[in-house]
């Protein structure tokens, strides 16, 4: 049995081309049973799984599989990085086709774990991608993983993939219930570990929402200096301070992320992609900053990827769109013909997000045809994309209501511009209520405007500011941090009488803006 401790980084000397580097992974430890060749392959595996580094992580598993062809943990570890919980997704054949590999049944498969603590492993993952539809799938093998942790309560990394296989659980999005479930369990161990790459990661997905934020901090402050060559760690700290509108920290982490996948799809011969997960986030808070030169800059980065093979085209398209959607909720831009060319058909996302985009456009401008007939564009198009939302398993329940919800509010807004008030604002205040009642998601608003904050814009134009100060304070409750709805705020204040208040949130309006 081999126990090798403190591995801050690890290196590969006969790895492939994408793996033939020092990777800085944290202090992992894992007794096991493979040969000594077979360790510092498995390990760097190990770290990255828990990075969610699917790929590399595959790839050094496979380097421990052939330094040591009977190592039963390198074929789990290769199966676990075709499983991702947080984002509900699964390859169950390229996983069984990896456990193949070391045996035909699970019962050959067994066999060859060194220990019992290593069948437990595998016979979790045998449950993971065993019979039956993958959401019940989950739910077995969640209460595999936590007999396997109380079995052996002092394995940190069954621990931590017990509170990860908790979170996998929440199918339709953010339980809080299971989520702080999943953080109880991390907690326990933290203060033992904390330079534990699993510990800190899923100790940040289980508090990444704006009420439970502040509790994630110390995980995300740790977390982005241990894995500095891992673009989702670096990213993932931004899940907490996203939340808690930190948006210099926001910033730092997301460019950060860009930094390191750039490298690393240079390392693999790939085309740095210029839209994504990353560079989303990245502008939305350089909006929140005002950071426009700087915003405008990520944008047309992504737009410069639609112009790649189709299948990416059309991807960077709706992410392009999507930014576009962020870009004129913040300052009111919007040139519907900055549609890139190179995306091809127009498909249902796209269709809605420049219905909404024109709606947007001419609530700004106070353009009561045009934003009538956008809304009717938009409800018109919302129940395709709803559909499409739908069959995408990994879809959140928020994802799959916001079409609807986008089209409702906008609707709302164009009932009060053709002057019918009190319709207006109770359809308006109903949405706001309905997008209120949904799961809190992590990242920027998953509703491009935020109907709370919409809600406050037209009370405050309907002279009611009271009744905006409210709005807007149940809108930065999901919120944090935004600015559009800081400044909303801190009117509705001073001419609700409150300059106490309003003074507040000005200071407010700084507080996390240091760039």
């Amino acid at each position: 049995m081999r126990i090798i401790t403190g591995l801050i980084a690890l290196y590969l000397a006969t790895a492939s081309p994408a793996l033939a580097q020092t990777v800085q992974a944290g202090d992992v430890a894992f007794a096991n049973s493979g040969a000594p060749a077979a360790q510092a392959p498995f390990l760097t595996g190990l770290a990255l799984l828990h990075d969610f580094e699917y790929r590399r992580a595959a790839l050094a598993f496979q380097q421990a599989e052939a330094a040591d062809p009977a190592f039963a943990m390198a074929y789990w570890g290769e199966a676990m990085t075709f499983n991702h919980p947080v984002w509900m997704q699964q390859d169950p054949a390229a996983a069984r086709a990896a456990l193949a590999r070391l045996g035909p049944t699970p019962a050959a498969r067994a066999a060859k774990a060194g220990t019992p603590r290593e069948r437990d492993y595998l016979a979790a993952v045998e449950i993971l991608y065993g019979d039956g539809d993958k959401f019940a799938r989950d739910f077995r093998y969640a209460d595999a993983m936590a007999a396997l942790q109380a079995r052996y309560p002092d394995d940190v990394d069954a621990t931590a993939f017990d509170a990860l296989a908790l979170l996998g659980t929440s199918h339709g999005g953010r339980d809080v219930a299971t989520y702080m479930k999943s953080a109880a369990l991390l907690e326990e161990v933290y203060p033992a570990h904390l330079r534990h790459p699993g510990v800190l990661h899923y100790m940040i997905h289980s508090y990444d929402d704006p009420i439970h934020a502040p509790l994630g901090l110390r995980a995300a402050r740790r977390y982005g200096a241990l894995a500095p060559d891992a673009p989702h760690a670096l990213h993932m700290t931004s899940h907490i301070f996203i939340a808690l509108g930190m948006w210099d920290e926001t910033i730092a982490a997301n460019e950060a992320a860009i930094a390191a996948q750039t490298a690393s799809d240079a390392a693999a011969g790939r085309r740095a992609a210029g839209c994504g997960h990353y560079p989303n986030w990245l502008f939305y808070a350089q909006l929140q900053e005002g950071r426009s030169t700087e915003a405008r800059a990520t944008l047309d980065g992504c737009r410069a990827s639609t112009r790649g093979d189709a299948a990416a085209a059309g991807r960077d398209a709706a992410e392009y769109d999507g930014m576009r959607l962020m870009e004129v909720v913040a300052t009111g831009r919007w040139v519907p013909a900055e549609r890139p060319a190179s995306a091809g058909a127009k498909t249902p996302a796209l269709t809605f997000m420049e219905a909404y985009g024109d709606a947007v456009a001419a609530l700004r401008a106070n353009d009561a045809p045009a934003l009538e007939a956008a809304s009717t564009r938009l409800s018109a198009a919302a129940p395709a994309y709803a559909t499409a939302i739908a069959a995408d398993p990994s879809s959140s329940r928020a994802d799959r209501a916001s079409p609807n919800l986008m089209a409702d509010q906008i609707a709302a807004v164009a009932r009060l511009r053709a002057g019918d008030l009190g319709g207006g604002l109770a359809s308006l205040g109903k949405t706001a209520e309905a997008e209120a009642n949904l799961p809190m998601e992590f990242g920027p608003p998953i509703v491009a405007l935020p109907t709370w904050e919409l809600l406050g814009d037209e009370l405050l134009r309907a002279h009611r500011p009271a009744e905006a100060v409210v709005a807007y304070k149940a809108a930065l409750a999901r919120a944090p941090g935004r600015t559009r709805a800081l400044r909303g705020l801190a009117a509705a204040q001073r001419l609700a009488g409150d300059a106490t208040g309003a003074a507040v949130t000005e200071a407010e309006l700084g507080k996390y803006r240091r760039g």
